[in-house]
């Protein structure tokens, strides 16, 4: 697991409460719906929770890992398409916030990418942390070292599960 983030300290589970604001990016989505480490312990940290948000950008990202591991023969079509169906049923059902890329949040992430000099900051993290803040987002969820950096020295709390 990566190390936490020296600019602030990483906000530990036990002290979250189940009303806290939570943005979930792509590299945390996609361990509830394709089983690898981690998956178990990040599916109950968000039993029960409310205050999630995704986005539909994190959506796409999530899906096009299950494309890439379908045509890499990781999974099979029957499996993808499960997972495919999935993702969207759960995005739908009203258990996450949805949160759209628009001109603001773009304005949001060129902002964030100029405000750095130390971190080398990548459009797409940028995009996701615009997006938190977008949503009004306290905590950011995610598996990525670089993000949870990047969030961090931009104000949000990062989770480390």
């Amino acid at each position: 697991m990566a190390e936490p983030s020296e600019t602030e300290p990483p906000a530990q589970k036990e002290g979250i409460g189940v009303d806290a604001s939570i943005y979930v990016d792509s590299s945390a989505l996609a361990k509830l719906y394709v089983p690898e480490a981690g998956s178990d312990t990040l599916d109950a940290f968000l039993r029960g929770r409310r205050g999630l948000m995704i986005s539909e950008l994190a959506i796409t990202e999530v899906l096009s890992a299950v494309a890439r591991r379908k045509r890499e023969g990781e999974l099979h079509a029957k499996q993808a398409n499960e997972i495919h169906d999935a993702v969207l049923a759960d995005a739908d059902s009203g258990s996450f916030g949805r949160l759209d890329l628009n001109r603001d949040v773009h304005r949001e992430a060129e902002r964030l990418l100029f405000a750095t000099d130390s971190l080398p900051l990548r459009t797409l993290d940028a995009l996701h942390i615009a997006l938190a803040f977008s949503g009004g987002a306290s905590h950011i969820l995610t598996f990525d070292h670089r993000m949870r950096e990047a969030a961090a020295q931009a104000g949000l709390h990062a989770i480390v599960l």
